[in-house]
């Protein structure tokens, strides 16, 4: 059978995955920008933090088919559909968590190449006890929705001493059809802050 997505390139569409109201997706411009700023390589292990649909994991599961995912999901609905797009997909290198970081973060095995936390609340000591985790030259890779969450990483990374740090804002516009017309559809902008620890 035709695997759903044959190409070693990533930006797998949005309406390829199987998706629950009110849970968030990456979209697939945004997605390409925090692939690009984790750079995995073949054998990598990513703690995706806050997996949402399990867009971000699926991907560098694509990308790393030798390299281990952690999808870390609080809740049971979403980490099922996780698990569902995972089937989607055929990726049998990512392992779906239940529970709420940071505290479940000392269960996880592996020590990660890459962290990704996908915003959320009290984001400080999430990061701070991510950090203490990440392995040395690791990355740590974070986004944010809103300026509270933009400040909040900043501080931390701060706090951190994060080395060569990035941060992009992606977003712009896509084409879609709407009736008979054609339209910019915007993205929604989100900040993506990355670095590296020593």
């Amino acid at each position: 059978m035709e695997p759903l997505w044959p190409y070693a390139t990533p930006g797998i569409p949005d309406h390829f995955f199987e998706r629950l109201p009110g849970i968030p997706m990456s979209q697939r411009e945004v997605r390409l920008v925090i692939l690009s700023a984790l750079r995995l390589g073949p054998e990598a292990v990513l703690w995706d933090i806050g997996a949402g649909t399990g867009t971000i994991a699926i991907e560098a599961a694509l990308l790393c088919p030798q390299g281990s995912i952690v999808a870390v999901e609080r809740d049971e609905d979403v980490a099922l559909l996780i698990k569902k797009n995972c089937q989607r997909f055929g990726v049998t290198n990512v392992d779906v968590v239940v529970g709420n970081a940071p505290a479940c973060l000392d269960s996880l095995s592996h020590v990660p190449d890459a962290i990704l936390v996908g915003g959320g609340r009290d984001l400080k000591p999430l990061l701070i006890e991510a950090w203490q985790k990440l392995s040395p030259q690791g990355r740590l890779v974070v986004t944010a929705g809103n300026f509270q969450s933009l400040y909040a990483i900043s501080e931390s990374f701060s706090d951190l001493h994060v080395r060569n740090i990035e941060v992009v804002q992606a977003g712009g516009s896509r084409l879609e059809t709407r009736g008979s017309n054609q339209v910019l559809q915007p993205i929604t902008p989100i900040f993506i802050l990355s670095g590296e620890k020593f």
